[in-house]
């Protein structure tokens, strides 16, 4: 679509095409359209002539898309531009009041975007777009890519210039508006007191100190106020202003009241003293108490998870001892528990917002032992209460799911287990009433459940509604059981649990001999979290054997100790794995509790004894256990759970294996017939679908054997199985299916899985070429998959991770893993004309070239493979960079550059110690430079070859200085140490751009400080001399550490008011 729009009606064309056509091969061409008009030079007076007599909302919304585009490019419209840009949209939105909201926030968002990017943007000595109050407040009569450290810099300057003046317009405004008589049906006035709570609240959200990474998390619950913001906090009017607007107003605006109130009450506890914090607890405590008197607008979802969110933060924020202090509480807590009561009783309304009412009851019970206050908290007389109206309330709420066919709040077990984890320390409080609570419960529904199961077959409501509440008391059994690590028992306490248990363990005996006959997926997942609350509890190495736990159930099943109770662990785990293999989420939370079992060595030896484990380690087939079939039935995704499941078999078979490899050849037997008959099959070429299933199959369930085999003799076994007979089946898979993820991942991980030098697993004897012929086999694999992925061309947004970057993940990772293991002398291939390493490193750098830039940090498991292994190869493998072609070399530099500015720690340190390895290699040549013996000339070629790509490209160093420096000096730095390595050697080898960056740092600002300054940058070289030995490099990080607080300082003295040229990357 050629973009020579003569007239209004093509553009709204463009706007319909793009924002609500349906017809994808015009919308495409629409987004393309959309990108030639921001690279026009007619842009701007297209946007005026959208904004002006467009018809529609979407041309407006298009003409604000382009401006944002237009002036958030790296080259920047004139500053009397943008201030006409800014003035021409402030203008516009205050004269056309009936604007569609959406369209409203997108203008808004380019005048936030030419505030922030022109923060520090000076004309006539004035900073021209900082007047943002003043120029919006002309309209509020009361009728009314940038680097992180530059954004974190233009965000510290405006919370310390601005915001408090923005906060404190928003309350007077507030206040006028509970001053006069508002008109709620006046659409406008509606909406201008919305923005205005809005404006309070984002003022309340502002990240102050900048560490909300994640702005969708609510941990954060300390709002980190500014000690000049003091006053305001302290006026007890500011607080009344919010619980009055709540009051005042309908409920769309009165939960954003409460919002601010949330915010309120999480403010940090050192902005006051003692008293001046007891005070205005007392005054949040007052407004919950007024609002629980008159809970009328609590029916309003918003206004309800509002809250709850605020009852929460006031137990985050505040201590138990001081809450029980304020005259109110005995009152408060009684409102709270009958409105939690209230709450837990109606589970079908706002079911989100319970979890923030048992935050705070988990929390204050958990206080109780360190309260040192006279004043009782009650909670003795409230926590059972709440305990009791949540398992009445669960239980009753079953024959109304299953009778309304709702949604049934058991399927989502990610809500149950957060809310049974809170209850179990609720729970233990004033424990025998509940326990008295669930045993008559268990018993009389156990009792109805045995009835329904004897009779005729009746009716399947009836059984289902028995069903749905067995499984909520075995999770309640399970919590409360769990709930004695969270809080202080008594003997009488476990007595109490092993009363409960029995009935569990009971009903588990009931169930299964019922199978497959009377089956119930629901029970089965609440026994099994029983089952591992149980064993977290009283199944351990540190279990004390007297435990009055087993007095009950001694007498009742004969369990007297934790042996046997392993033994009925192992029971149910066969059970499961027999008669559930196509239920997938019984199977694998089977599988997890089987392999945390398997964990502790203590545990270990006793499970290796019982018979149900014997048996397990001589039939893992799909005779016995079908979840380790291959039939069509099965998703290839349910294959997962086998990894874990040889996993924990491969652990119990290393406790008695030694050197046994009879014993190893037996238990590999069901996977040997698998590869026979896949070989069998490939050479016949038939169902091809069956032998990749399999080799799926067979790659898991290796994965999990290599994952527990650490010992070098165990490993040894292992390899000689599958080298040479088996790997080259795999190789060949991956030949074949290399566009298939479903296929190539599970065989890539395993092989990344055999190259983890763990416990020094692969240090084979020295007469052993095992690793070395290991790492043939990895280099052919990664090899073949990197040339056939790369045939696969460009591919899609949502295609491109799963169908190529994961795979080259794993390969980078196996590199590594091979690279650092210290189990493979790469010069042996040379010497020998192996060309293996070669040919790894070169598919290495095919895939890398591949991946774009934004790419490799986008995708966080990519970068976390990529960045360790070039920090491998800078380490030991220079003459390979070295003898990298420029514009593969320039690349490999950009990537750093671009990974020293991350987030990702793990990222940033691996590029600076990549950047200090190829930086002291650099100055190592330099040194050497006119000493070179006859024997060195192939090395100080190499040298030779990065010293003229340096000496073509000065600015790739130059501008990692600049990072770093930047980093240092701006940023939040949290690797100092690792960036105050290869600092030194750029400044030793950039001496001369060194002295420039010092000179525009200090020349940037005021007189009285250009002198602090200097002295920071003497400080910092002072002692250091020129060469990278360890010592000099100690003596530079000593000193940065000195320079980054003083250079702090000097610049917060200054107030950050700084104009751009102070920042380092300009």
């Amino acid at each position: 679509m050629a973009l020579h729009f003569q007239s209004l009606t093509e553009l709204e064309v463009l706007c319909t095409h793009l924002y609500i056509g349906t017809d994808l091969t015009q919308r495409i061409e629409a987004e393309k359209a959309l990108l030639e008009l921001i690279d026009s030079p007619e842009c701007l007076s297209k946007c005026q002539l959208l904004l002006e007599q467009g018809t529609t909302s979407y041309a407006q919304l298009l003409a604000a898309t382009c401006l944002s585009k237009l002036i958030s490019r790296i080259s920047p419209l004139p500053v009397e531009q943008r201030i006409d840009i800014r003035n021409y949209i402030l203008n516009y939105v205050a004269s056309q009041p009936k604007l569609a909201p959406f369209v409203i926030q997108a203008l808004i968002q380019v005048i936030a975007k030419i505030t922030k990017l022109g923060w520090f943007e000076v004309q006539k000595d004035q900073f021209v777009f900082r007047e943002i109050i003043a120029d919006v407040k002309k309209f509020l009569q009361v009728d009314y890519s940038r680097p992180s450290a530059k954004h974190r810099k233009i965000a510290t300057s405006f919370r310390d210039t601005s915001l408090k003046d923005i906060l404190v317009l928003a309350c007077s405004l507030l206040k006028e508006v509970l001053a006069k008589p508002l008109n709620l049906q006046d659409q406008f006035q509606q909406n201008l007191v919305m923005q205005v709570l809005k404006l309070v609240l984002n003022c309340l959200n502002f990240d102050f100190i900048g560490s909300s990474a994640d702005e969708s998390a609510d941990d954060l619950c300390t709002v980190q106020i500014p000690t000049t913001w003091r006053t305001i906090f302290l006026e007890p009017e500011t607080l009344d202003l919010f619980f009055n607007l709540y009051h005042s107003l309908p409920p769309l605006l009165s939960q954003l009241a409460l919002a601010c109130l949330v915010q309120f009450a999480s403010t940090r506890r050192s902005l006051f003293s003692s008293p001046e914090r007891a005070k205005y607890l007392g005054n949040l405590i007052k407004g919950v108490k007024r609002i629980l008197e008159n809970p009328q607008g609590l029916s309003d979802p918003g206004n309800y998870h509002e809250f709850c969110r605020f009852l929460a933060r006031l137990k985050t924020n505040y201590q138990l001892g001081e809450l029980v202090m304020v005259k109110e509480y005995p009152e408060v807590i009684r409102l709270i528990a009958n409105f939690t009561i209230t709450s837990l009783q109606h589970w079908e309304f706002a079911p989100n917002s319970v979890h923030y009412l048992l935050t705070l009851w988990q929390r204050m019970v958990a206080s109780v032992p360190f309260v040192k206050s006279t004043e009782p908290h009650l909670l003795d007389t409230y926590a059972p209460e709440i305990t009791k109206a949540f398992i009445t309330s669960r239980l009753e709420s079953v024959a109304i799911v299953v009778r309304d066919h709702l949604d049934d709040p058991l399927d989502d077990t990610a809500t149950v287990f957060q809310q049974l984890e809170q209850l179990c320390t609720v729970s233990r409080c004033e424990y025998e009433k509940t326990c008295t609570l669930l045993v008559q419960l268990f018993d009389q529904n156990a009792q109805n459940y045995q009835k329904l199961l004897h009779s005729a077959p009746g009716i399947p409501v009836d059984m289902a509604i028995q069903e749905g509440r067995l499984a909520w008391l075995v999770y309640l059994v399970g919590t409360v059981v769990g709930g004695r690590l969270t809080y202080t028992s008594t003997d009488e306490h476990d007595a109490m649990d092993g009363e409960l248990s029995c009935r569990v363990f009971q009903l588990i005996s009931l169930m299964d001999t019922g199978l497959p006959r009377c089956s119930n997926e629901k029970i089965e997942l609440a026994i099994l979290w029983f089952l591992d609350q149980f064993r977290k509890t009283y199944v351990g190495d540190q279990l004390q054997r007297t435990s009055k736990v087993y007095a009950r159930m001694s007498e009742v099943l004969g369990i007297t100790d934790d042996n046997h109770v392993l033994e009925t662990f192992m029971t149910k785990i066969v059970t499961n794995l027999k008669y559930w293999g196509r239920c997938e989420p019984v199977i694998s939370r089977t599988l997890q509790f089987l392999n945390d079992l398997s964990v502790g060595y203590i545990l270990l030896k006793k499970l290796v004894k019982i018979d149900a484990v014997k048996f397990m380690l001589k039939n893992h087939t799909n005779e016995h256990f079908p979840f380790l079939g291959i039939s069509d039935s099965y998703s290839l995704s349910d294959f997962r759970c086998r990894t874990t499941f040889y996993t924990a078999l491969t652990r119990l078979l290393m406790v008695d294996l030694g050197e046994d490899e009879d014993e190893f050849e037996n238990f590999m037997l069901p996977l040997t017939v698998s590869f026979e008959t896949v070989l069998q099959i490939f050479n016949n070429n038939f169902k091809q679908e069956d032998v990749k299933r399999m080799l799926i199959g067979l790659a898991r369930d290796l994965r999990g054997i290599a994952f527990a085999l650490n010992t070098k003799t165990s490993y040894t076994m292992l390899f000689d199985w599958m080298y040479p007979a088996y790997l080259p089946v795999l190789q060949r898979a991956v030949e074949q299916w290399y566009a298939e993820p479903a296929c190539t991942t599970p065989i890539l991980k395993l092989m990344a899985e055999l190259m983890q030098n763990r416990s020094q697993r692969l240090n084979f004897d020295v007469s052993s070429p095992n690793g070395i012929l290991l790492f043939r086999e990895a280099s052919k694999m990664i090899c073949t998959y990197g040339n056939q992925i790369l045939s696969l061309g460009s591919l899609s947004k949502d295609q491109i991770y799963p169908m190529k970057l994961k795979g080259i993940s794993i390969c980078y990772s196996a590199l590594k893993s091979a690279l650092c293991g210290n189990y493979v002398s790469f010069g042996v291939f040379k010497l020998y004309g192996d060309n293996h390493f070669d040919n790894v490193l070169q598919a290495f750098v095919k895939m890398l070239l591949s991946v774009s830039h934004s790419d490799l940090l986008q995708y966080r498991k990519l970068s976390q493979s990529y960045y360790p292994l070039l920090e491998c190869l800078t380490q030991d493998h220079m003459s390979f960079i070295t003898n990298l072609e420029p514009p593969v070399l320039l690349y490999v530099l950009t990537s750093i550059s671009e990974g020293l500015t991350t987030l990702d720690t793990v990222v940033s340190s691996s590029c600076c110690t990549s950047l200090d390895h190829i930086v002291t290699y650099l100055f190592k040549h330099i040194a050497k430079e006119g000493k070179k013996p006859l024997r060195c000339r192939e090395a100080a070629q190499a040298g030779q070859r990065l010293l003229h790509f340096m000496q073509q490209n000065p600015d790739v160093l130059q501008q990692m200085m600049s990072v770093l420096m930047n980093t240092i000096v701006f940023e939040d730095c949290r690797n100092q140490w690792s960036v105050s390595r290869p600092l030194l050697g750029l400044i030793l080898l950039n001496e001369k751009h060194f002295s420039e960056l010092r000179a525009s740092l200090i020349n940037s600002l005021p007189l009285p400080k250009q002198e602090v300054l200097a002295q920071c940058f003497r400080t910092l070289m002072e002692g250091v001399e020129q060469s990278l030995s360890i010592k000099n490099r100690d003596r530079f990080t000593q000193n940065l550490s000195v320079f980054r607080r003083d250079m702090a300082e000097a610049l917060r003295c200054h107030g950050l008011t700084e104009p751009c040229g102070l920042d380092m990357m300009s």
